[in-house]
């Protein structure tokens, strides 16, 4: 019983240590919304997109602890990258130039 509460309590402060990074993340870009995608083994991908197009991820050791950072962090989740959503998303030259680099083998 005490493994699973400590296992528990672990998770939490990974919740809450993701959630911080998401609030900073929404507050630098005058809010954020996000979507959570499940990897496999290596837990989930928390995609956040902010108000002002800018974007950026972070990894959870589990879908569960992703979506616990998300509820704790008060940001919108949306169930899937749709065209709407992903249309918020503002690429730079950086974006630009990487995306045809691997086009062209680069």
């Amino acid at each position: 019983m005490a493994d699973t509460q400590q296992v528990d309590q672990k998770a939490e402060r990974t919740a809450a240590r993701l959630a911080q990074r998401i609030g900073a993340f929404a507050k630098a870009h005058g809010g954020a919304e996000c979507q959570v995608a499940y990897l496999g083994e290596r837990g989930a991908r928390i995609v956040l997109v902010g108000e002002d197009g800018g974007w950026g991820d972070l990894v959870a050791p589990t879908y569960e602890i992703a979506e616990r950072a998300v509820a704790k962090s008060g940001i919108t989740a949306h169930e899937s990258f749709d065209g709407e959503f992903a249309a918020k998303v503002r690429t730079g030259a950086y974006e630009w130039k990487r995306m045809a680099g691997i086009q062209i083998g680069g």
